[in-house]
């Protein structure tokens, strides 16, 4: 009989009867609770660690740094509110402590007090790091301890990232203010420069100036000498003046007072003698012809009236002796000295002679006068003015007396002001006198001023260059100092808080921690169906060696049933994982294929032991899946285990299988997979080789095979 229809009979067993299908049906899922149940349980736990009741306690009271708020507490306990990870349950020192003592959190996070002012305390002189206490209790859950260390090395990196950054923000700040300041230092050094020049030019304009200034002040000393000579000349002049103003007030107020009387008294006859002349003069012109033309005939007439009389006078009074003179007469007439015995009418002819000499000499005058004023033109122009003057008295006269007060009173105060002058010409004397001694120390002092001027010339020449080299070293330090816009601070102080980061590119990607896995549990569940089939299916089929079958065919009849079964289960397995589960599959035709492979070397293998060694060979064949579970680097890499797993590794062929389905269900170069059929293949016709040379010496039959040691 072929060994299909061997096979085929040995299948159609299970269903003869209600316990053998439920036995096929059983071994169909079993498969199923190795690999469908396990990577469900697992499948995504990253993705609900945010169901891990966790204690989280901030004590942190904030701090103040460079005049603003550091509240490092509440920002972690905000990010870690806003992330998906642990469930977040803030609470206090004590209840987190017991609470993870009794299991009621699985950790707990502690904030300290002092969190915010040590990280602030980076911004002065002094530093200081931040702590965050995480407490832990393996005797809750290892794994659980082992991931929050993860997380918290992101949490405590990210805090420090935060904390850099802010740090470093307020020294780009610093070097952007510095930038600004130092530019600002370099322009006002260029201000001082230009400052410094223009003081320069204006220094030796004044050491200029003050050359000619103090050449003015040397004048002004030598000018206030002849001034105080002149002063002194002034003060003796004036004091004179005084002394004169003084002397004719005395005069003016002596006449004023003999004159003022009379004048008061008198002033209306003033007035109309002044009139009468005024009338007489007019007449005189009314008559000026008549005058004029009698005026030589009258003085010539009484020259010779006076000569006769004269005559007459010494003949009759000449020889005698005079008597005594009338009283009041004068002696000019006087007969000469030894007369004797004068006539008695001597007196009379010598007032005759006088009168006689005075008319002779009037008429004379009046003869001279006309002729030198022009005749009667001049005459009448005198009388005229005199006319004037005549009304001009008449007018003035009532009121003569008034201005005389008037004059008296304008000369007193002309000798009151002449005191004064006199007075203040000392005072000026006195005056100029200390100004001259002053000017004589403003010359000095000027003197001093031009050569400090000079002095001062000479520095700001000098800080004029030193400013010129300060504004160039300010403006090449300020273009040596960066100076960075909110923009660029933000990307620096990012870059130098997190100078390294992991740029991570995944070439396939698992989406979850059931998918990465999958290709260590998929042939776990595969060998155990392997292993539950042959302890239903005998590993030699004993019809097939009773009838005399070969071996092939005998080993082939009893390999192929669980092939079959196999294929049942796989196909089960992966059709509840990638439906029920959620398993995508990169290459699912490809996956199903080299599943089918798995499953038929699993089986030849699991036959061999089971046909080999018998009872113990089940044994042997749950030992052989340990040893493939801990060395086939399914969840760890192998290079991790050790040395005895590392060695075992590349003998086993779960190990190939483990890597070519890694490739199959997330993606990958093909090579892992060619590999892996090539070692099945090879295991599977070695297996399947070694059970047929095991059925050929199982169709002898001795005591041993009659009554074995040990029965399963």
């Amino acid at each position: 009989m072929r060994s299909p229809r061997l096979a085929a009979l040995e299948l159609r067993r299970f269903g003869r009867g209600r316990l053998p299908r439920a036995a096929l049906v059983a071994l169909l899922l079993l498969p199923l609770l190795y690999g469908a149940l396990y990577l469900w349980s697992f499948w995504d736990p990253y993705g609900r660690l945010d169901k891990i009741p966790v204690a989280l306690v901030n004590e942190d009271t904030g701090a103040k740094a460079k005049g603003q708020e550091v509240d490092a507490g509440r920002q972690i306990v905000r990010g870690l509110r806003d992330s998906d990870t642990f469930d977040w349950q803030e609470t206090d020192a004590r209840h987190a402590r017991e609470g993870v003592e009794n299991g009621t959190y699985y950790l707990s996070l502690t904030l300290p007090a002092d969190l915010s002012s040590r990280i602030a305390s980076n911004a002065g002189d002094k530093t200081g790091t931040g702590t965050l206490d995480v407490r832990t209790n393996d005797a809750n859950n290892y794994i659980v301890g082992q991931i929050s260390r993860t997380v918290f090395s992101e949490v405590r990196s990210a805090a420090s990232t935060r904390a850099t950054r802010s740090f470093l923000d307020r020294i780009f700040v610093s070097f952007s203010d510095l930038h600004d300041q130092t530019s600002k230092a370099a322009g006002g050094a260029d201000k001082l420069k230009n400052g410094s020049d223009e003081a320069g030019s204006g220094a030796g304009k004044l050491v200029s100036g003050l050359a000619d200034t103090q050449d003015g002040g040397d004048g002004l000393v030598r000018g206030l000498g002849t001034l105080d000579a002149g002063a002194a000349d002034l003060a003796s002049g004036a004091g004179k003046v005084a002394d004169g103003t003084g002397e004719l007030a005395g005069k003016v107020n002596k006449a004023a007072g003999r004159l003022g009387p009379f004048l008061r008294e008198n002033q209306k006859s003033l007035g109309e003698a002044a009139g009468l002349v005024a009338d007489g003069a007019d007449t005189v012109r009314a008559h000026l012809d008549d005058l004029v033309q009698a005026a030589p005939e009258a003085a010539r007439e009484a020259r010779t009236a006076s000569t006769t009389l004269d005559k007459v006078y010494a003949e009759q009074c000449g020889a005698r002796r005079p008597a005594s003179p009338a009283p009041g007469a004068t002696p000019s007439g006087a007969p000469p000295s030894g007369a004797t015995d004068p006539s008695p009418a001597c007196p009379a002819l010598a007032e005759a002679k006088k009168a006689a000499a005075q008319v002779a000499t009037v008429s004379g005058d009046l003869d001279t006068l006309i002729g030198e004023r022009g005749g009667v033109d001049g005459l009448d122009h005198d009388l005229a003015t005199l006319t004037t003057q005549a009304r001009a008295l008449q007018k003035q006269a009532p009121h003569l007396a008034d201005d005389l007060d008037t004059a008296v009173a304008r000369i007193n105060a002309l000798d009151k002001g002449a005191q004064r002058v006199a007075d203040g010409a000392d005072r000026l004397r006195t005056g100029i006198g200390t100004a001259r001694t002053g000017a004589t120390t403003l010359d000095e002092g000027l003197g001093a001023l031009h050569s400090g001027a000079g002095d001062l010339s000479a520095g700001l020449r000098r800080l004029s260059d030193g400013s010129g080299t300060l504004a160039n070293g300010l403006h090449e330090g300020a273009g040596k100092i960066p100076d960075y816009g909110d923009d660029a601070r933000a990307a620096h102080a990012g870059a130098m808080a997190d100078p390294v980061r992991l740029a991570s590119h995944d070439l396939h990607k698992a989406p979850n921690y059931g998918t990465g896995f999958a290709p260590y549990f998929i042939p776990l569940a595969l060998w155990v169906g392997a292993m539950v089939a042959y302890m239903l299916i005998a590993p030699l089929n004993r019809r097939a060696l009773a009838t005399g079958t070969t071996a092939a065919r005998a080993t082939l009849a009893s390999w192929l049933p669980v092939v079959v079964l196999g294929f049942a289960q796989a196909g089960a397995l992966m059709a509840v994982l990638h439906w029920g589960i959620g398993l995508d599959l990169e290459r699912p035709v490809a996956t199903i294929a080299f599943l089918f492979l798995v499953t038929a070397c699993f089986a030849a293998l699991v036959q061999w032991l089971n046909a080999q060694f018998g009872a113990a060979g089940r044994i042997l064949v749950l030992a052989l899946l340990m040893l493939q579970l801990t060395s086939a680097g399914g969840t760890y890499p192998v290079e991790t285990s050790p040395a005895f797993f590392h060695a075992l590794h590349p003998f086993l062929p779960m190990s190939y299988v483990v890597e070519a389905l890694r490739r199959l269900v997330t993606g990958g170069g093909l090579g892992p997979v060619w590999e892996g059929c090539a070692v099945l293949g090879g295991f599977t016709l070695a297996a399947l080789a070694l059970t047929a040379w095991r059925a050929r010496r199982a169709q002898v039959w001795t005591v041993e095979r009659l009554h074995p040691e040990l029965s399963l």
